[in-house]
């Protein structure tokens, strides 16, 4: 891979290329991106759906929305990091083809605030409990009717398929989706496969999978495109984007640090536990005289958070640029910071957070909670579509294909059409959204 071709600036829908040097600066293509990203619905609607504690009622818990922004500030100071290495390293980039250094930071960010813009309501549960309605529940009667990848992408359903269907799927006065550039879409990819085979190696690029079927077209165009390399001659997969790389290092860097310190400060973790796992990746930063000095609990944890959170970005800087020739060539198979000094405190911290949040009874609770719920909304409303497509509808079907939005493909003839746009529908709905819904279907609102 070439990083002329990666820092494609054409955005998804054009037929014509864009030129770097040609932009211009005060409204530069890579920015734009990020503007189409936070001022589009679905991304709004994150800020009601599950980070750690679902259902929270608490006023300092993140959603997705604020852990989005979050990890966003990390990929850019990420992205720019890289892109001032790099354009010393290729100083070409920057006298012949006019990119600078807020050009990476800019991509990495806008790839970055949308990581999880297609997460379904009540976080990963969510996605779970999509896959289950089709893999042991109602759903599974339509394995025989579905391709072996079809109904995969159904059982295994993924957000980060949901959401690049989110950001290129075009519709009536919307072609080619939000439009964002190749580029931005390219670092979006974290898994640049497709559903099958499941996981065929250990490469960090096989853990999941970055597309639904129905895209399967789109994600090539941006493969090919970018001069993505082919990872197999049988089925559709490729070497990851070079900056899908910093994107991953800046969730994880924000989940890591920061679902740590919301354990905290909500009690689930001691606030002693912050300053003996965290001073172990900060020995070199931290200023004693300033941590004793704070006053409040979230003050002191939050000093630990902002120290660990720059020393793991610089960590994963240096990572990046010691294998960027492997990255070029698709051989750099894990995460940046499984190659990082901290790797074995990073696990510590991960560890403590599963056993005390994540596996916390308000969690679990709240989880089982978001399964009925989902449960329902699918039984529900693929009850009425396919019905109302074989002619079968119940007053009752009818009455809740009116509640449903007019882009749902009721009629459509393929049925993996008609599953995924229900999947996509609810995937969409907020937290609120979907507890509203359900409550109108048991009647429990009146």
């Amino acid at each position: 891979m070439n990083w002329e071709q990666l820092l494609s600036l054409k955005r998804f829908g054009d037929t014509n290329k864009r030129i770097r040097k040609e932009q211009d600066e005060t409204r530069l293509g890579f920015e734009v991106d990020y503007d189409r990203v936070i001022f589009s619905s679905e991304f709004r609607s994150l800020q009601d759906k599950t980070q750690v504690i679902p259902l929270s009622e608490t006023d300092f818990v993140h959603t997705r929305l604020t852990h989005s922004l979050e990890v966003s500030v990390v990929g850019r100071s990420l992205g720019r990091r890289v892109g001032q290495k790099l354009l010393e390293k290729h100083p070409h980039l920057q006298s012949v083809h006019g990119y600078q250094t807020n050009d990476f930071g800019a991509i990495v960010a806008a790839a970055a605030l949308a990581h999880d813009i297609g997460n379904p309501p009540f976080g990963h549960s969510g996605e779970k409990a999509i896959g289950e309605f089709f893999k042991t529940g109602q759903g599974k009667t339509f394995k025989s009717q579905l391709s072996d990848k079809e109904y995969q992408d159904l059982c295994d359903f993924e957000g980060n398929a949901n959401g690049f269907k989110i950001l290129t799927e075009s519709r009536a006065g919307r072609e080619g989706g939000i439009r964002l550039s190749y580029a931005t879409l390219g670092a979006f990819m974290k898994y640049p496969k497709e559903s099958l085979p499941k996981k065929p190696t250990k490469h960090i690029a096989d853990k999941k999978y970055g597309f639904f079927q129905s895209e399967k077209t789109a994600f090539q165009d941006v493969a090919n495109e970018l001069g993505l390399l082919k990872r197999s001659d049988t089925d559709v997969s490729y070497a990851r984007h070079p900056l899908a790389y910093l994107v991953e290092a800046a969730d994880d860097i924000c989940y890591t640090i920061i679902d740590f310190e919301d354990g905290i400060n909500l009690g689930l973790i001691q606030e002693e536990f912050a300053l003996e796992y965290l001073s172990k990746i900060i020995r070199n930063t931290i200023k004693p005289e300033n941590y004793y000095a704070l006053s409040t609990k979230e003050d002191r944890v939050g000093y630990l958070r902002a120290l660990a959170i720059g020393t793991l970005i610089n960590e994963a800087v240096d990572i990046f640029m010691q294998h960027e020739a492997a990255i070029l060539n698709g051989n750099f198979d894990c995460a940046l910071l499984d190659k990082s000094k901290y790797e074995a405190q990073i696990k510590d911290i991960i560890k403590i957070s599963i056993e005390n949040i994540y596996q916390s009874t308000e969690v679990v609770d709240k989880e089982i909670a978001g399964y009925g719920v989902i449960n329902t909304l699918l039984s529900t409303y693929t009850n009425a579509v396919n019905n109302s497509f074989n002619n079968t509808a119940s007053n009752y079907d009818k009455l809740i294909l009116k509640g449903l939005p007019k882009t749902l493909e009721i009629n459509n003839s393929s049925l993996y059409s008609r599953l995924s746009s229900v999947c996509y529908y609810v995937s969409l709905l907020s937290d609120s959204k979907a507890i509203l819904d359900y409550k109108k279907i048991k009647g429990i609102s009146f």
